[in-house]
């Protein structure tokens, strides 16, 4: 079935982008300012990403890009908006692994098909979420922190930054992997989610660096595992959820991406020159350089790319969101 998944989704994005246009549409675009959707709050990765670029997307393009915060429904609300718009280029969505490749497989009644109503364009960053806990909490490795859920169920609540986002099911894998539990406690969007963490509300998350690095260097929190295959590469002193020792971990594979989509049909020339604005603005020193701080790595690419990483995704984190059994209606 997942297979068939991937399959269908890569024939639909690239039936969408055989739609015709010429070179024409793709001068006279853009006409007006560009809404750009990001499915998180103000001060979330996403919206870090969005605004590193903003400036540069404007020069390219010669119009305003308008970004706007629609983070309700664990990103899938904005995700829909975007599905919905007019296909011609004018509303962008920043979206991210839930939405895109975990919704299908949560929601029993989705108002949008990823497959058939967005049409991916670019890539923005890849990065492996960070696993930190509240200081207060005795565990300081991966291993440590495996023995304390399995020796007192339900004594600690793990925050995400949204049902069905990657910090959500990254650690409902780990505890359908080792036979452990702890309490989810969904937030809005990452700010509020590192906040109840730092405070001690909740103990543990999962969420890209840029939101938890602050945490860290304050003291109120501790970097437990990157849940990468290999180190980050910003972080390389933190081990991998795989070097844990923990031999239901071995391998262990999470990362957190996000980035552009239009609505389907939106003509391919338009396509192409969102693609090349978006890869120019991650190239720009000045962009790089503020992910970098942000704890982010600039990706870019084709949209077949994107698409491809979509796809693989959806496949990939069908059986494990079966396995787990989280459904969000």
């Amino acid at each position: 079935m997942n297979h068939e998944f991937r399959r269908h989704f890569l024939i639909a994005a690239i039936a969408t982008w055989a739609i015709g246009g010429g070179p024409a549409q793709a001068q006279a675009f853009p006409s007006r300012p560009i809404r750009w959707i990001v499915v998180a709050p103000a001060g979330s990765s996403l919206d870090v990403i969005a605004r590193a670029m903003q400036e540069r997307l404007k020069e390219s393009l010669g119009q305003p890009v308008v970004i706007d915060n629609r983070a309700a429904a664990g990103g899938t609300q904005g995700t829909g908006e975007a599905a919905r718009s007019a296909p011609d280029g004018h509303t962008w969505v920043m979206s991210y692994n839930g939405p895109l490749s975990y919704a299908p497989f949560l929601y029993t009644k989705l108002p949008y098909n990823p497959a058939r109503d967005l049409q991916p364009v670019v890539l923005t960053t890849s990065q492996p979420n960070l696993i930190a806990v509240h200081t207060g909490v005795a565990a300081n490795t991966m291993a440590e922190l495996v023995v304390a859920l399995r020796a007192s169920p339900g004594k600690y609540n793990f925050a995400s930054v949204g049902n069905g986002s990657s910090s959500h099911l990254t650690l409902e894998y780990i505890k359908a992997l080792t036979g452990s539990f702890a309490v989810h406690i969904p937030f809005n969007g990452g700010p509020p989610a590192v906040l109840s963490t730092a405070s001690g509300d909740t103990q543990i998350l999962a969420a890209v660096p840029t939101l938890i690095t602050p945490q860290i260097a304050a003291g109120r929190m501790k970097a437990i595992a990157v849940t990468g295959v290999q180190r980050y590469s910003l972080m390389p002193q933190v081990p991998t959820v795989g070097e844990s020792g923990v031999k239901e971990l071995q391998g262990f594979d999470a990362i957190a991406w996000n980035g552009v989509l239009v609505a389907a049909g939106t003509p391919r020339p338009i396509v192409d020159r969102i693609n090349a604005a978006v890869n120019a603005a991650l190239n720009d020193p000045s962009v790089r350089e503020r992910l970098k701080a942000a704890g982010l790595e600039a990706a870019g690419g084709t949209p077949e790319q994107f698409a491809r990483l979509i796809a693989d995704e959806s496949a990939k984190w069908a059986p494990v969101i079966q396995r787990t059994g989280a459904k969000l209606d």
